[in-house]
């Protein structure tokens, strides 16, 4: 196993992220597990876990990483934080062309980086990801949800996540919901980031139901569905549904939403979108007179996406906004009954940050630094994660290209 020196770098984006790769814990856990490794941590204010914390264990904390082999953070560098010549770990949410980054896998480039990106690392092409915080995106989006659909409709207060402790603390309010009525909710999507969701609504009491019941029948308590995408997708020719084409051509699809519409009180969304993929709905639904939606957690939060009424993303302090069916404009949250109440928070596992950070670390040390840690040097796992090495796009990424002329 090679000798390597890991830094954890300070979290530089605006509004700063507190989330972190590696908790003091698991840094002393890696370093045990593989002898050639050694961490060290950049100096952070903000970090959910204070600088004594690391130090209380060992791990060396100071003000500069630079002279580290790999620098890992969470979120997106800012381009002028960057350190030429550097391997960078990070989300760079680069790889779909996204316009706000641009400037960033510019830099990446200029500044001969190597940079590898988490949501890259699969178990193989075509593979399952093996690190992600979805799985808290879904937790936090569900509980925000049910605080959403509390505050529009004065049923109960239920504490901000953000303002919680940890995960332990914020199941504490779950008491709360029971004082709901016999609403009817949606979950779409079977990953991750649905099943973080049917954890939180599970350990709600909230009934689970099937497509069936839930379509066709009544019931005296709140209950809840999940879908997956051929629940509510179809053929446009009346072919059989077939998943992977669904993946391969969502085109060839349209939505079959419609159906729950007139059902559905709170829905809350789970599901990947590709934007070839019919949205669940369009805006002119909203002003049919059996929409009996009135309120929407978009935890995937694609701005004017699956859910055209996410005409933009909200913050973790103002969580909430509502859309105006008739005027198809966005006001404050709870301006009036008749409007649709969207919670569209885009950083949602940042509301847990130590929890989300323990998760992402233990899939961190079982799934990436064997990875990285191989004496003949990083192997393909890493390699198919890799967009840019040694300021050069590589050959999976050359589509890049013209995004960064």
């Amino acid at each position: 196993m090679r000798s390597i020196t890991l830094g954890l770098i300070r979290e530089g984006k605006t509004p700063p992220d507190k989330r972190v790769p590696l908790t003091p814990k698991k840094c002393a856990e890696a370093e045990a597990r593989f002898p050639g490794l050694k961490i060290i941590v950049q100096e952070s204010a903000v970090r959910c876990f204070a600088d004594q914390e690391y130090r209380d264990l060992g791990i060396a904390v100071q003000p500069t990483v630079a002279e580290c082999d790999l620098l890992l953070g969470v979120k997106e560098v800012p381009p002028a934080q960057l350190i030429p010549n550097k391997t960078y770990l990070f989300f760079s949410h680069t790889v779909k062309k996204q316009p706000a980054n641009r400037e960033l896998l510019r830099q990446v480039l200029q500044k001969n980086i190597t940079l590898i990106d988490y949501e890259l690392l699969t178990t193989g092409e075509g593979g399952e990801r093996i690190v992600a915080f979805g799985r808290w995106a879904g937790i936090v989006g569900a509980y925000n949800a049910l605080l959403t659909y509390g505050r529009k409709h004065a049923l109960y207060d239920l504490k901000p996540a953000h303002q919680c402790v940890d995960m332990e603390d914020m199941q504490e309010e779950f008491f709360k919901v029971k004082r709901m009525p016999p609403i009817k909710m949606v979950v779409t999507g079977s990953g991750r980031v649905a099943q973080g969701a049917v954890e939180v609504l599970d350990r709600m009491g909230i009934r689970r139901v099937s497509v069936y019941d839930y379509l066709y029948h009544d019931f005296g308590v709140p209950v809840y569905t999940q879908l997956r995408s051929s629940d509510y997708n179809r053929r446009r020719d009346g072919r059989v549904w077939d998943t992977p084409d669904f993946h391969r051509n969502p085109h060839e699809y349209e939505s079959t939403f419609q159906n729950f519409l007139p059902v559905t009180d709170l829905l809350i969304a789970c599901a990947y979108w590709h934007p070839a993929a019919p949205r669940l709905f369009e805006e002119a639904d909203t002003q049919r007179p059996d929409f009996r939606i009135n309120t929407i957690a978009d935890v995937t939060c694609d701005v004017n996406g699956s859910i055209p009424t996410t005409k933009r993303a909200s913050s973790i302090p103002e969580p909430a906004f509502d859309y105006n069916c008739q005027t198809g404009e966005l006001e404050p949250p709870y301006s009036r009954p008749s409007n649709i109440t969207i919670m569209a928070v885009d950083n949602l596992p940042c509301e847990l940050p130590r929890n989300a950070s323990r998760d992402f670390g233990r899939q961190l040390i079982d799934n990436v630094l064997p990875h990285i840690m191989l004496e003949a040097g990083p192997d393909d796992v890493i390699e198919r994660a890799t967009i840019a090495r040694n300021g050069a796009l590589t050959a999976r990424y050359q589509y890049l290209a013209d995004y960064v002329a």
